[in-house]
């Protein structure tokens, strides 16, 4: 089969390698829709683990084949798989901190070499406590590409959910690629007020049409300003932060009121420093918080919101690319245009 491999220095070239032999309780999917997350682009750019390494997670294929045991799947079922599950015995599970789980933190799908999600591969192997809770059938009539979008909506739909707004809280969020657009659009089906913020005016227009009341250009309207004259002074009662530039947080705290919750989902850098005014977290009472990866409670109801067509989530689609040409995706992610957003890579197409 043919994989995009990371061979270290910042380097993935499309390689043949062999297909993977699957176990006895896992499977082997066909995959025919990846999307590249920019979570895996950092691994690459910033050469963050060893390779060689086939990166991609989220992942939307047929299944190829079942292994001995194997009774819910059988093959042609078409199926989206998430590359983390908890073991939901541990301290954290126990708490529902699955992100913290040792047996989460292990990668469950590969297509070759260290496990790294695979997608962006022919096929992978899906091992077997992934099988049991952490594969959903996709529905006829739903695309392999949406079908991607389940496990990225998952982990906007955990931090919601975190961040609890209430009917006619004034939220704020600071980016509008396709995570803040996800971020919108869950945002506003808890009845609260969205205002977004992008420097792309296709991706200001796009939020309006998911649920944004105000869009706003930080470069040309004053955001505090703007916030403080919509609340009465106050300042917005939640900010997500779904773009990570310099000073992205300081302008979070700045149009929060008193008591605000601040959301920080881009901040996933190592590397990322944050400074703020202790006067504004203490004396202000805000809560700062983050929120990371996907929530398996969560599982279901982000397939359903996906499949069921109550989200504008086609419109976050902006490119479908064959394997041979993923190195113009990743620049596409890393280097986004007027009318990029959301780029798939299809394993399965030569051109």
């Amino acid at each position: 089969m043919h994989a995009a491999v990371y061979r270290g220095q910042s380097l993935v070239d499309v390689e043949e390698i062999p297909t993977p032999v699957i176990l006895p309780g896992e499977i082997l999917i066909r995959v025919e829709a990846c999307g590249i997350c920019h979570t895996d682009l950092k691994k690459i750019e910033y050469n963050l683990l060893a390779p060689p390494r086939i990166f991609g997670h989220e992942t939307a294929g047929v299944v190829a084949a079942v292994g001995a045991g194997v009774q819910r799947f059988r093959p042609g079922d078409r199926v989206v798989a998430f590359h983390h599950i908890p073991c939901m015995s541990c301290f954290y599970c126990r708490r529902k901190i699955y992100a913290q789980c040792l047996t989460y933190k292990r990668v469950g799908i590969t297509a070759g070499f260290e496990p790294a999600g695979g997608g962006f591969a022919q096929y992978v192997r899906v091992m077997e406590w992934i099988v049991e809770r952490g594969v959903e059938k996709i529905p006829d009539g739903v695309s392999f590409e949406c079908a991607t979008l389940v496990e990225p909506l998952n982990t906007c739909l955990k931090a919601v959910v975190q961040c609890d707004p209430q009917p006619d809280d004034f939220t704020v969020v600071l980016g509008q690629g396709p995570i803040g657009l996800m971020f919108t659009m869950l945002v506003r089906r808890t009845g609260a007020r969205v205002a977004a913020t992008d420097t792309i005016a296709e991706r200001r227009a796009i939020s309006s049409r998911c649920g944004a009341e105000f869009s706003w250009d930080p470069r040309a309207i004053d955001i505090v300003a703007e916030v403080r004259k919509l609340t009465e002074g106050r300042g917005a009662d939640l900010v997500i932060v779904a773009t990570s530039t310099r000073g992205i947080v300081d302008q979070a705290i700045a149009c929060s009121r008193p008591g605000a919750r601040i959301l920080l989902f881009a901040q996933t850098s190592a590397t990322e420093r944050i400074e703020a005014s202790g006067a504004d977290i203490c004396v202000g009472e805000r809560i700062l918080f983050g929120c990371y990866s996907a929530s398996v409670d969560l599982q279901q109801e982000s397939a359903h919101l996906v499949f069921n067509g109550g989200l504008p989530l086609e419109e976050l689609i902006s490119h479908r690319l064959p394997l041979v040409k993923i190195r113009s995706g990743f620049d596409l992610a890393l280097h986004p245009g007027p009318n990029s957003l959301k780029i798939i890579v299809q394993p399965q197409r030569w051109s």
